[in-house]
């Protein structure tokens, strides 16, 4: 594919652009900055905001994200190549197979539960409160994620995390003892195949992918994989693909080989993906949020030879 043929196809995504040395400087369609500050280096396909940040490592992506259906097919048309991480419904059926539409999961949290986000809280949340603030939450944390408590019942002594789907209804939680109880997790006997708590997610910002919810509260974001393995067939992964998500796997210490195989699996589909160094931290959760940001900043891109001497380098 020409050069030219490339730069019209982003011109009609972009508008009208001007050439600076190798690169072409647009308007920037993320932080809609007013002067022409996203460059794109048509050769070396890459592209980056010198405003927000906005980066990326392939046109097509740029493309995807801003153009229509049409000039993503013209891309594709003129370069010859498919994108298995461009999903119509015929795509995701022949990537994952078809599957029968299932009921929504709505979980009912406990009528014990009460909620830590309220000005005029009981005595019965001190305990809970102090949990949470050991562990460095905020009170601004506390209300983003909903947090409450039980004091009584199946649930009591336990933190309680819920998680909303993108129609804003409860479809799991989890329960987090702050008393020592040797069970330290407790949660419902549902499906974990979710992504949890999605209605806040920006699937077009950089997504975090770490062990657990308290990880997730501190890399912001993120969604926790609730401590199981994550495999191509579930909701989680799909949504990542079919996002094309900018992804960063940040899983705990001791879970690398876990981190190893979804990495390969998330680069079979051309995800974009960055693997967050924990050391010598055991997880997100110890981190504060600057210094996960850190660490994020500097990530190390994945591709198949940084996956495979970041694997050598595991045994």
């Amino acid at each position: 594919m020409s050069k030219h043929e490339r730069l019209k196809i982003l011109q009609g995504v972009l508008g009208r652009g001007y050439k600076s040395g190798d690169e072409y400087l647009f308007f920037c369609p993320k932080c809609e900055h007013h002067k022409k500050k996203l460059s794109v280096n048509i050769e070396k396909d890459k592209f980056k905001c010198w405003i927000c940040d906005y980066k990326g490592v392939s046109a097509r992506r740029l493309i995807k994200r801003h153009g229509s259906l049409g000039q993503i097919q013209d891309w594709d048309i003129i370069s010859g190549t498919v994108d298995l991480s461009d999903f119509s419904s015929i795509m995701s059926e022949k990537l994952f197979g078809r599957k029968e539409p299932k009921d929504e999961q709505v979980v009912p949290l406990p009528v014990e539960f009460k909620t830590l986000t309220s000005n005029d809280l009981p005595m019965s949340s001190r305990p809970a409160m102090k949990f949470l603030r050991d562990r460095g939450l905020s009170k601004l944390d506390i209300l983003k994620w909903k947090i409450g408590y039980c004091s009584s019942g199946e649930y009591s002594g336990r933190i309680v995390i819920p998680s909303f789907n993108l129609n804003g209804r409860v479809n799991y939680f989890v329960g987090r003892s702050y008393t020592g109880n040797w069970r330290k997790y407790l949660s419902p006997s549902v499906s974990r195949d979710i992504a949890f708590n999605e209605l806040y997610i920006d699937w077009n910002q950089g997504l975090n992918i770490v062990e657990g919810v308290f990880d997730a509260v501190v890399a912001e974001n993120a969604i926790p994989i609730l401590g199981s393995s994550l495999s191509a067939n579930s909701e989680l992964f799909k949504k990542i693909v079919q996002n094309d998500a900018i992804t960063y796997i940040a899983l705990d210490a001791d879970a690398e080989r876990k981190a190893m195989v979804l990495i390969k699996q998330l680069l079979e589909f051309d995800v974009e993906l960055y693997k967050v160094d924990i050391y010598p931290y055991s997880d997100v959760g110890e981190m504060s949020k600057k210094e996960f940001q850190k660490r994020k900043n500097s990530a190390v891109r994945m591709n198949n030879e940084t996956h495979l001497s970041h694997k050598i380098s595991s045994i």
